[in-house]
């Protein structure tokens, strides 16, 4: 799934769907870094968001977050998936912890 493409997966509730950004690949003065070694991404670009969640009203409480947002999440948050051989992330909207940029 190509940058920028829309994906048939669609969160329920106050969920959201992420593409992780991957870290550093190689140390500043060129060391590269293995696999097991990389810390767990914890910033990802929003693929898509659910509807919201319902209080004990009804009502519907939209999520804070919008497709193509960056944000930064909980490091051991959410579900991770493969759709179409991507690698994505669905996250609980309380695990956005901030949207960056």
């Amino acid at each position: 799934m190509a940058t920028g493409t829309k994906t048939n997966v669609r969160p329920l509730e106050d969920r959201i769907l992420v593409r992780p950004e991957e870290g550093q690949e190689t140390t500043i003065s060129g060391i590269v870094i293995p696999d097991t070694a990389k810390e767990k991404p914890q910033e990802g670009v929003v693929l898509a968001v659910g509807p919201g969640k319902r209080n004990e009203d009804g009502d519907l409480i939209a999520i804070d977050v919008n497709e193509g947002d960056r944000v930064l999440y909980s490091k051991y948050g959410g579900t991770e998936i493969t759709v179409d051989g991507e690698d994505l992330l669905i996250l609980s909207s309380r695990d956005a912890l901030a949207v960056l940029g």
